[in-house]
């Protein structure tokens, strides 16, 4: 526009539009001025990290992560024995059984889960730093973030990764990717725009939490968009080809439900970047397969696979005494584990008819009688879960007080008043010498009397309708004989109350499709251990995903612990969100949907004497995959002794 023509514009705007709308239009005018230079003063954090609360423990110029070895060498091999089957490399899809590590070819723009569990870093909870990405920027309120890309990153053929193949990522998660996971993150994250080969932004849904939106995105795996659209792959199907990952290793050779192998890729595009020093060690993880746990550490024993955790106390008390342990070829250790311990043990399918009624759920917890196991078939070595949180400031004690209480009272009258006036529930005592405590067997009997489950005269609950209770307890056949003679004993206690309780011991590839279609009454299962808030709650505990969410077990649907987590999502402290996780624990204790059966308070890991770990251990991860190293001179030594071929 000229500037006579504006001149003229504003001449016809005095001689014709009164004086009250004159002033209406500066008015909008100084508006519009006082808008952007709100924008131009709002504060935009560029940043080589994430943290939600911006606190990093490493600096921009950090050399390395302190727990690794900078200098460790690189070399060997490292493999490791499970039980099971597999037949895909696709474990984005409900389809097929994926096998172990079929992600650890990818990268995403922030960080990584470990090989073998845990996140990155290992040492500092909460905190992610630039992989794909060399930086971001955000504003205060989160309510986008941008991403500068690495130019030099390549996908293992060689092409470029770039914001194209991010964007591509996320949409293919979307549109063909687990239904609970879509469903969440299309409610948060509406929009998401190239902006150029390297950049690439992400617009969050207003009024809506900002908790685990940045990290979110940040952590999508990226894939390559030239292969799915060259081969015309779908991510919701199972097979054994894959895209072209970016990560440092390649999958080196798969024999379906035998063995899985992967390499270190010489030409990795990373290997100069400090958050991947010291770390990618072996230069192959090989994983064997095997039909049942007996025979894979009968693997171990000898030799044709070399490192293992233990799962099992029984094993750890009296089975580690073959000869490769006593002439020290093989080493035994116990290493800290700094996590709080995960929820694990006997779930109910709250979709079960009779398990609706939360007296039925607590008579059949109380046939679990923890100090028995423990010390008849766990040596005494495991530890019980109290809480979600256990041995955390995280973990609910004593009557609501103080914030707590005021936070309870405030969610109104879905809070049963019975949790503002008890403690949090905490697992019942069983007598350590008899696999049935009489006391409990009692009171079991009579809440199930109280829930119209009556025993008739062959000794079976029915109902009024005459409808016998039964019970079917899912195992997976190829699982630890310790976990079943467990699983077996409580079966027994069941039918000692007149439960027509049923153990079904079935196939591994059996196993996964009925778990997934929740076709059972009992499983082993669990959940992660409550370490602070995030959107990833409500996939795991939330009512609206409940129906089908593979990460919920027990298809929990609480209308109060989905106004909690959505509250804590909301929270502007660490001080606060504490407060409201300790009082999810609280809650979710109280909805009483597994019996948990201990823990193991440490790593227990034996392995032949060839590796070697930092001398501190990080608190949030083992990493034997990650940053533990080969030593060649002991592996030769072992091959000159004849302990290792």
């Amino acid at each position: 526009m000229t500037r006579q023509r504006r001149r003229a514009q504003t001449r016809a705007l005095n001689n014709s539009t009164p004086l009250r709308l004159v002033f209406a239009l500066i008015c909008l005018s100084l508006a519009s001025l006082m808008a952007h230079a709100a924008l131009a003063q709002e504060k935009i954090i560029k940043s080589h990290g994430y943290s939600y609360f911006g606190e990093l423990k490493y600096p921009a110029d950090y050399p390395y992560f302190d727990y690794v070895n900078p200098d460790a060498p690189k070399g060997g091999e490292i493999s490791i024995a499970l039980s099971g089957t597999f037949d895909s490399m696709n474990p984005y899809s409900r389809k097929g059984k994926a096998s172990a590590l079929s992600t650890v070819m990818y990268e995403s723009l922030l960080g990584e889960v470990l090989a073998g569990g845990g996140a990155l870093p290992a040492d500092a909870d909460g905190e992610l730093y630039g992989l794909l990405a060399e930086s971001l920027e955000y504003p205060e309120t989160k309510d986008w973030v941008i991403f500068y890309m690495r130019p030099e990153a390549r996908f293992s053929d060689g092409t470029p990764v770039t914001a194209h193949d991010v964007l591509f990522s996320h949409n293919l998660l979307l549109d063909q990717g687990l239904k609970s996971y879509a469903d969440a993150v299309r409610k948060r994250i509406p929009k998401a725009e190239v902006i150029d080969d390297h950049t690439i932004k992400f617009y969050f849904t207003e009024g809506i939490s900002r908790r685990s939106l940045i990290d979110q995105v940040g952590t999508v795996p990226v894939w390559s968009q030239k292969w799915y659209e060259d081969t015309g792959a779908r991510l919701d199907e199972g097979r054994l080809e894959v895209s072209p990952g970016s990560g440092p290793y390649l999958i080196d050779q798969i024999d379906v439900s035998r063995r899985a192998t992967f390499r270190r890729n010489p030409d990795y595009w990373g290997w100069h970047l400090p958050i991947n020093k010291g770390r990618h060690n072996f230069d192959r993880i090989r994983l064997e397969y095997f039909t049942d746990a007996t025979t894979a550490f009968e693997a171990f024993k000898a030799g044709e696979v070399t490192f293992r955790t233990e799962s099992d106390p029984k094993k750890w008390a009296s089975f580690y005494d073959f000869p490769a342990i006593e002439r020290g070829s093989v080493v035994r250790e116990e290493l800290p584990d700094g996590t709080p311990p995960a929820m694990t043990g006997i779930v109910f399918n709250l979709g079960s008819e009779a398990f609706k009624d939360k007296r039925v759920r607590e008579a059949v917890a109380l046939c679990f009688n923890f100090e028995w196991t423990n010390k008849s078939l766990l040596y005494g070595l495991n530890a019980q879960q109290r809480s979600f949180s256990t041995g955390t400031d995280l973990e609910s004690k004593g009557l609501p007080a103080g914030d707590e209480l005021e936070f309870l009272k405030s969610l109104g009258d879905i809070v049963p008043s019975a949790l503002l006036t008890t403690e949090p529930l905490v697992p019942h005592t069983s007598d350590p010498d008899r696999l049935l405590t009489r006391k409990n067997l009692r009171l079991a009997k009579k809440l199930l009397d109280q829930a119209g489950w009556v025993t008739g005269d062959d000794g079976i609950r029915r109902n009024a309708q005459g409808k016998s209770l039964t019970l079917n307890f899912l195992f997976n056949s190829s699982g630890e004989p310790t976990d079943r003679a467990i699983g077996e004993n409580f079966v027994s206690n069941l039918k000692t109350m007149g439960i027509d309780a049923r153990f079904e011991s079935v196939d591994s590839a059996q196993y996964t499709k009925r778990e997934r279609d929740r076709d059972y009454d009992l499983v082993f299962d669990g959940y992660p251990s409550l370490m602070g808030t995030g959107t990833g709650l409500l996939q795991r505990f939330g009512s609206e995903a409940a129906s089908y969410s593979l990460f919920n077990p027990a298809g929990l649907a609480s209308p109060l612990v989905d106004a909690i987590i959505n509250k804590s999502l909301l929270t502007s402290s660490q001080a606060e969100e504490d407060m409201t996780i300790r009082a999810l624990d609280r809650v979710l204790r109280h909805e009483f949907f597994l019996i948990p059966t201990g823990y193991a308070p440490d790593h227990w890991v034996a392995y032949w004497d060839m590796y070697e770990h930092p001398e501190k251990q990080p608190p949030f991860a083992l990493g034997a995959l990650d940053f533990w190293w080969y030593n060649a001179e002991k592996a030769e030594a072992l091959k000159a002794s004849g302990a290792l071929r």
